[in-house]
């Protein structure tokens, strides 16, 4: 072999070298973040059963965590720690968000803001699930709404998260009953309520027409090791074929 193609045969040795290094090392720190990022959030979820049950919030100390930031540190820090309400409800302003499904069956998560007692604040409750009728859509399940002062229990919660939509919901048509999707800032704007950023997730057996067997908050911890085990995959296969064809493969045809 001239000394020109030893030169190139060593270039290339080199370079496939620090590509592999190169992918290895990558493919290796994203798998340890994405384990770190699964280590949080069962840290979270850990924390998430002390807050709930921890002592209710209510009164003054409600009314200033709902009047907080939510992505500010009081917010954060109250999210799934129940509260307890007094107050009114505001059923004019009752709302179906669709495609929300309970035991595997379809239906509506039903909103209500409620007028709290003492305090200019009003929140956006998640009262319930009511099934869906698959003949009409339009056509809801009866929902009683208690009328003057009430109570009832619950935890706080982010605004729901959105789900994908075709068509999407079409503002400028009127008050919407049913809808997809609930963004709490545009609510607030469309009904001119001091509606709180944050929901309150109503808890209790069966009432008012409303089930509310809620599915255990998903932090998706599941997913965060499979990507981890995907990328560790990926950095052992890059090492495996590296070996393979950097000094396996060449022996194996010198032989």
């Amino acid at each position: 072999m001239s000394a020109e193609n030893r030169w190139r045969v060593r270039l290339r040795f080199w370079l496939v070298t620090l590509a592999a290094c190169a992918g290895v090392l990558v493919s290796g720190a994203l798998a340890r973040w994405q384990l770190a990022r699964a280590a949080q959030k069962e840290a979270l979820a850990a924390e998430m059963v002390v807050r709930q049950g921890g002592v209710p919030l209510q009164g003054a100390a409600l009314a200033q965590v709902l009047a907080s930031d939510p992505a500010g540190p009081d917010a954060q820090a109250a999210f799934y720690r129940p509260v307890l309400l007094r107050g009114h409800w505001l059923p004019q302003y009752t709302v179906y968000l669709d495609n929300r499904p309970m035991d595997g069956r379809r239906g509506f998560f039903v909103f209500t803001p409620f007028q709290l007692q003492g305090a200019p604040a009003t929140v956006m409750v998640q009262r319930g699930w009511i099934p869906r009728n698959f003949q009409d859509r339009s056509v809801l399940a009866p929902v009683e709404t208690p009328a003057g002062e009430v109570e009832l229990s619950g935890h706080l919660a982010p605004e729901p998260e959105p789900v994908y939509s075709l068509g999407g919901d079409q503002p400028g048509t009127g008050f919407l009953r049913i809808r997809q999707n609930l963004g709490l800032g545009a609510f607030r704007t469309e009904t001119g309520l001091p509606l709180a950023a944050l929901v309150v997730v109503q808890q209790g057996p069966a009432s008012d027409g409303l089930l509310r067997d809620w599915a255990p908050v998903s932090l998706g911890v599941e997913k965060n090791y499979g990507y981890a085990f995907q990328w560790f995959a990926l950095c052992g296969l890059i090492l495996g074929l590296y070996v393979w064809f950097q000094f396996v493969r060449p022996r194996r045809r010198r032989a």
